[in-house]
C-alpha cells in the first residue's frame, strides 16, 4: 500500500451571483441617468449610458460573496470561522430564510444574505468568545452546502 500523504480537505463553494432582475435593474439605471442628460446631445447621452453601466455592473459583480466550505473553515464573504466553532446548520427555505433576517433577526449574527436569493442557512456558533450568535447566509443550494458543512465538521 502506498502512502499518498494526507488527503485533500472538501472545497465547497458557491458564489451568490446576482439574479437577472438586478442586472435589469442596473441597465433601467444607466439607461434613466442616459436620458437625464440627452439635451447635450446623443454622444454624451451614450457615454453616459454605457460608463454608468460597466461601473454599476462592476460594483455589482464585485459585491457578488462566496459561500461554502473551504477545508475546515466555513467562508461567507470576507469572513471565514472554523468548522469546530459551529453547530448543525439548520436549512431554512424562503420563508424561513425571510422569518431569520426579518422578525426573528438577533442583531448580533453575522449575516451574508442577498435579496435575490430565498433559500439559505442558520449556522450556530459554538465559540463562547465570538460575539454572533449564527451565521445567516443565503445560498441556492443550501442542502448541498449543509452536508458539505457536516462533512467538514466530522
Amino acid at each position: 500500500m502506498v502512502d499518498t500523504g494526507p488527503t485533500t480537505a472538501e472545497r465547497t463553494l458557491e458564489r451568490l451571483w446576482p439574479s437577472w432582475e438586478a442586472w435589469a435593474f442596473v441597465v433601467v439605471i444607466a439607461v434613466g441617468c442616459g436620458l437625464v442628460v440627452a439635451p447635450f446631445g446623443a454622444a454624451v447621452m451614450l457615454v453616459v449610458a454605457v460608463v454608468l453601466l460597466a461601473v454599476l455592473g462592476g460594483l455589482l459583480l464585485a459585491s457578488t460573496p462566496t459561500v461554502g466550505v473551504d477545508g475546515d473553515h466555513f467562508v461567507a464573504g470576507s469572513a471565514r470561522i472554523p468548522v469546530e466553532f459551529l453547530g448543525s446548520p439548520e436549512i431554512l427555505d424562503t420563508a424561513g430564510l425571510r422569518e431569520a433576517r426579518g422578525p426573528g433577526l438577533d442583531a448580533r449574527a453575522y449575516l451574508c444574505v442577498r435579496g435575490w436569493i430565498g433559500a439559505g442557512l442558520r449556522v450556530p456558533v459554538t465559540d463562547p468568545a465570538d460575539p454572533a450568535p449564527y451565521w445567516l447566509v443565503s445560498s441556492r443550494r443550501p442542502r448541498r452546502l449543509a452536508d458539505a458543512l457536516r462533512r467538514a465538521m466530522d
